[in-house]
C-alpha cells in the first residue's frame, strides 16, 4: 500500500520558516517534519511514498535527489570535474519516493487526483505533511479492512491550549486550568486516512477541489467514511509556536518517535 503525503501548501501561518521552504521541510531536531512522518509509516512497513508537491516543490526534490549527501560525509574533487566520493553512508531508509508536481496553487483534492496514476493497489493511505503522531498504523489499516468502507479517517483529540471558564451569567463559576478531558470532546480530522482506490474516481478534476469537501462529503452522505479514534498523541505544526513546541518535545520527550 502506498502513502500519499500532501506537501504543496504554502504554510502562511508559519511564515517565519515557509518564506523560503515548503511547510513539510520545516525542521524538527534537524530533520524535516516530512522525514518524521515518513519514518513513522516506514516503521510499520509502509515504505512507498507519493509526495504531492506544490509551493517551493524544488526544495523537496533537491532534498531527495541529494539525500545521501545531506546525510553523509563526502568529498568533492574539483580537479576531477567535481567528482563526489561519499565516505560514511549512514542511510538506513530503504524508501521508494515518487515526487509529483501538482501545481503551486491547487487545492488538496486536485493534488490527490494528480497522484492517482501512481496508485495501482486496491487501497492507499493519505496524510498531511504537517503533523506528527504515534497512531498505530497497523491497527488503523486493520480497522479500515474490518469496517470495509471506502474511507477511514483518524479522529484525534488535541488538548486545549488554554484553561476553560465555566460561567453563570457574568460570574466565573469555575476556572479549569487543566487540559480538556478527551472523553468529553468530539474528535477532529487528524489525517492518517486509508481509502479504497475507488475513492480517487470520486474526486472531480477541478483545481479548486479540496479533499475535505466534495469527495469526503460524498462518502459521509453514503455512510462510507469510518473514523478510527486515536486518543493518544497528535500534534500539528500550523504556527511558529507549534514548531517550537515540537522542537522542545524532540529534545525532552519525542512521543511520536516510535521507530
Amino acid at each position: 500500500m502506498k502513502v500519499i503525503i500532501l506537501c504543496g501548501g504554502m504554510g502562511t501561518r508559519l511564515r517565519e520558516e515557509t518564506e523560503y521552504k515548503p511547510k513539510p521541510m520545516v525542521e524538527i531536531g534537524g530533520k524535516p517534519i516530512l522525514w518524521h512522518i515518513m519514518k513513522h509509516y516506514a516503521h510499520f512497513g509502509y515504505k512507498e511514498f507519493v509526495l504531492a508537491l506544490g509551493y517551493k516543490g524544488n526544495v523537496i526534490r533537491d532534498y531527495f535527489l541529494n539525500y545521501n549527501k545531506y546525510n553523509s560525509d563526502f568529498t568533492v574533487d574539483l580537479s576531477k570535474n567535481g567528482n563526489v566520493e561519499v565516505h560514511s553512508n549512514n542511510i538506513s531508509e530503504d524508501w521508494k519516493v515518487t515526487l509529483v508536481e501538482t501545481g503551486a496553487e491547487t487545492m488538496t483534492g486536485y493534488r490527490v487526483k494528480q497522484c492517482a496514476r501512481y496508485i495501482t493497489e486496491d487501497n492507499f493511505m493519505l496524510t498531511y505533511g504537517d503533523a506528527v503522531s504515534n497512531v498505530n498504523i497497523a491497527e488503523l489499516v486493520k480497522f479500515h479492512s474490518e469496517k470495509n468502507t471506502i474511507g477511514t479517517v483518524t479522529g484525534v483529540y488535541p488538548p486545549s491550549r488554554f484553561g476553560d471558564l465555566v460561567i453563570k451569567g457574568d460570574v466565573v463559576f469555575k476556572f479549569k486550568q487543566q487540559l480538556k478531558d478527551v472523553e468529553s470532546q468530539a474528535p477532529i480530522n487528524g489525517g492518517y486516512f486509508v481509502f479504497k482506490k475507488e475513492f480517487l474516481s470520486l474526486i472531480p478534476d477541478d483545481v479548486s477541489c479540496t479533499i475535505e469537501n466534495e469527495p469526503i462529503d460524498g462518502l459521509v452522505a453514503k455512510s462510507q467514511l469510518s473514523v478510527y479514534k486515536h486518543k493518544d498523541f497528535w500534534q500539528c505544526m500550523d504556527t511558529f509556536r507549534d514548531n517550537q513546541l515540537l522542537e522542545k518535545m524532540w529534545k525532552e520527550d519525542p512521543i511520536w518517535k516510535i521507530w
